[in-house]
């Protein structure tokens, strides 16, 4: 594979116009997303007949593609991934293909789409993550008004002063966690480092809520297209009550009022994290499917 190169901050321009030329709706389509992960999933990228591929070749899993970005011929941008990668792989796969890419630009006839149910994202209408209107959300509605009683603190914009801090709590986070003896954390904790560290050339929305001069929570996302906004980070000092509820509902409001619906990612099959998404009650799901050759 050549001709693909490693990701780098230095191209993020170039994914930046295809994807604002060709605007997805899955969350692993930013560029923050792929640089920030990129030591874990390591993609590798061309461009070719007016298409952006990406291949990624995951430390703990087998190399496989996401769906190519532009306006060129997906079909045939699909066709040419799989060939590609059974040369490389005894099973060559596209993963992470939202229904309509899955609808409109493979031929079932040639490939298997398999549902990959632990990927889909949740996708909640961003006034209800706002305002927790209804009997629905008076649970999250409690643990925010209890802690906006309880707590002096201030709500602030993500800045190069306040990025030394949320690395604070993280390290902090990940001590309670124990991320050494967790792969999957420690993954993650690696991408929040990396995301923080190049916070003004990624350009991403961050925000932060500070008590006693100390942040105790933050978030991290960016507008995936131009109706929904992505939440990459989210973290919190588990010991304080309702923190989560807070900087949730502060930051959709504070950072991303003006779009429609906030899509909060994937829950990976794992039981906790599903029953902490569906508690907000998701206005939808983007189902995502993975293509085989047959």
């Amino acid at each position: 594979m050549d001709d693909f190169k490693p990701i780098s901050i230095d191209h993020k321009n170039t994914f930046h116009c295809f994807f604002s030329a060709d605007p997805p709706q899955t969350s692993e389509l930013t560029f923050t997303n792929l640089f920030m992960w990129r030591n874990r999933y390591r993609p590798t990228w061309r461009v070719r007949q007016n298409m952006l591929l990406i291949v990624l070749h995951p430390l703990d899993g087998t190399i496989f593609a996401l769906p190519p970005i532009g306006v060129g011929d997906k079909p045939e941008a699909v066709e040419f991934l799989l060939e590609l990668l059974s040369k490389h792989s005894d099973a060559p796969r596209v993963c992470r293909v939202d229904k309509e890419f899955s609808e409109r630009h493979v031929d079932p006839a040639r490939y298997r789409v398999t549902r990959d149910p632990d990927n889909d994202d949740y996708v909640y209408l961003t006034e209800n993550l706002i305002n927790l209107p209804g009997n629905k959300y008076h649970r999250k509605k409690n643990h925010v008004n209890r802690f906006k009683k309880g707590y002096s603190f201030e709500y602030s914009e993500l800045d190069k002063d306040l990025v030394c801090q949320c690395l604070e709590l993280q390290e902090s986070w990940c001590e309670v966690r124990d991320c050494g003896e967790n792969p999957a954390l420690l993954a993650e904790d690696m991408a929040v480092y990396e995301a923080l560290k190049h916070h003004e050339e990624l350009a991403f929305q961050g925000g932060a809520i500070v008590i006693d001069s100390r942040v105790e929570a933050f978030s991290l996302g960016e507008m995936l297209n131009p109706d929904a906004a992505v939440i990459h980070i989210e973290k919190a000092n588990p010991d304080i009550s309702g923190l989560y509820a807070v900087i949730n509902q502060m930051f959709c409001q504070e950072a991303f009022a003006h779009a429609k619906f906030i899509n909060r990612e994937q829950d990976l099959g794992i039981e906790g994290l599903r029953k902490a998404k569906q508690s907000y009650y998701p206005d939808h799901m983007v189902e995502k499917f993975t293509v085989t050759p047959r």
